[in-house]
Formats: C-alpha cells, sequence, structure tokens
C-alpha cells in the first residue's frame, strides 16, 4: 500500500504483536520489523503492542516476548491478563464461579503487581469472551496501581457488564471497538451513552466500520475518544484512512488521533518518541 501523507501525529492503542510469524486462527502473525514498517507507512508515530488472547493460557512468557520485540521499536508493551470468573450470568456460570477458584493459568494479584511496577509494561489487555473476568481481589490490585487496562467489548462483554465489573471502580479503561465487536452498531451506541455517566471510560477505534457511530462519539465526546488501527488484522493504513474521512472538524481528529491517547498513556506522548 502507498504511504499515506497527512499532518497528523498518530499513535495506536490497539495492536497485537505476536512472537512467533505466521497465523493464528488464521489471521496473520508479523514479525515486529513489519508491523514496525507498516505502521510507518500509515504515519503512526507509536503503538501499544500486546499479544492475542488464548483461551486457558497464561500469559507470562507471550507478555515477556512482546516487552522484549519492543526495546528499540516504537511499541509500548501492554500484558495480557486473564480471570477465573466465567462471562454470563447463568446460574451454572455463577455456580462455577464459586467453586472453581483460580487455575495455575489464571492470572493472580501479585502477578498484576509485577507487570505494574515493571518498567516494561504500561498497562494491561483483557478479551472477556476468551480470558473471563479477574476476581475481586485481582480488580482490587488493579485499582491500587492505576495502570490502564485495554477491554474487548461485545455481546461477551456488554456495556452493562463492563459497567458494573470495571466503570464502578477508579481505573482509565478504554474499550476496543467501541463495546460492538462484533459490528453490533446497538452495543456500540450504547457504550457512547455511558460515557455521560463514566469519567474514566475512552472508546478505541478498532474494526468500527459504521461512519455514524464514529462521528457521533467525536462530535458528542471528543475527549474519549482514541484510535486504534487493529493491526495486524487490518492494515494501519485502512484504519487511518477510515478516520481521515470522517466528517468532523480537525481538532477533533488531532484529539483522536493522539492528544487523547498520550493524556491516558504517558508513554505514547511526543518526548517518548
Amino acid at each position: 500500500m502507498l504511504e499515506l501523507e497527512h499532518g497528523f501525529r498518530i499513535v495506536d492503542v490497539y495492536t497485537r504483536l505476536t512472537p512467533v510469524t505466521g497465523t493464528s486462527g488464521g489471521t496473520p502473525n508479523l514479525s515486529p520489523d513489519r508491523l514496525e514498517r507498516e505502521m510507518h507507512q500509515a504515519g503512526i508515530t507509536r503503538a501499544v503492542v500486546f499479544p492475542r488472547a488464548t483461551p486457558e493460557t497464561s500469559y507470562v512468557a507471550a507478555n515477556n516476548g512482546v516487552a522484549r520485540r519492543s526495546v528499540d521499536r516504537p511499541f509500548v508493551a501492554f500484558a495480557r491478563i486473564n480471570g477465573s470468573e466465567r462471562r454470563g450470568s447463568t446460574p451454572a456460570n455463577r455456580l462455577r464461579n464459586v467453586v472453581s477458584g483460580r487455575k495455575e493459568f489464571h492470572t493472580t494479584p501479585e502477578d498484576v503487581e509485577q507487570y505494574a511496577y515493571d518498567d516494561r509494561f504500561h498497562g494491561f489487555v483483557l478479551d472477556p469472551r476468551v480470558d473471563g473476568y479477574p476476581d475481586e481481589t485481582v480488580l482490587d490490585v488493579l485499582e491500587d496501581v492505576g495502570h490502564p487496562i485495554i477491554i474487548c467489548g461485545g455481546k461477551d462483554a456488554p456495556p452493562a457488564r463492563l459497567a458494573e465489573t470495571f466503570l464502578e471502580r477508579s481505573i482509565p479503561v478504554i474499550v476496543s471497538h467501541f463495546g460492538g465487536h462484533p459490528l453490533d452498531r446497538d452495543l456500540m451506541n450504547e457504550m457512547i451513552d455511558l460515557l455521560d455517566t463514566y469519567d474514566d471510560c475512552y472508546l478505541e477505534t478498532s474494526f468500527v466500520r459504521y461512519r455514524d457511530v464514529l462521528e457521533r462519539a467525536l462530535l458528542e465526546h471528543p475527549d474519549r475518544v482514541l484510535f486504534g488501527s487493529g493491526a495486524p488484522d487490518c492494515h494501519p493504513d485502512v484504519a487511518v484512512m477510515e478516520i481521515l474521512t470522517l466528517d468532523v472538524p480537525e481538532d477533533k481528529l488531532w484529539r483522536a488521533f493522539s492528544k487523547n491517547a498520550c493524556r491516558v498513556i504517558e508513554s505514547l506522548a511526543p518526548d517518548h518518541d
């Protein structure tokens, strides 16, 4: 793809970086060098990176691999975590949550503290569909350390559940895909509505293909929208163009592309370039 020309400083808050190349679940795993080239091609200055979600797996090795591959690159590593709480509120899931407890592959409070005080990591990421939800003790530590957490929103993590579990706490929460993955317009609009109530909640733009939803969020809450490419599943050129073609004032594009993210994630700021 051609190198994009625009006058914006762009930072990306949603990029997967997997320690091995090839494919995973039918989706590409790009080498760090190729991912860096594609980011540069799209005019992206820095990017938050994290490993893919894998069920019933400890993320220690994957997180460390991402951190190692971020050295001397414009990457900001986030640690992926998981939890012992099942998604959903059926009686079977509630019973399982009570009796099963944390397994050896689940993230512990000590893991969270170790990641938080390791200067290689700058936040956390969680996909409740695959990873489940943290229990109360892990949530308490997440709140204590205060690092931002990116949460994949969708039908398995609807806005009401995210609000109940995370947004009532003092944790900066970035909800990916506007909380409506995959392409659920109603959930996306419901998530935008919640921005009126929760000051520490932000929405990330990857895989939001609805122009009217993106424009609504940028016009109503210009300080809460953060650009994410969704690379390598989506080429960053494509993700950037989707934002550049929105019918919103230029100052709101500046906010979405960099200003908002730099306020939430300090390591994305220009002085880290």
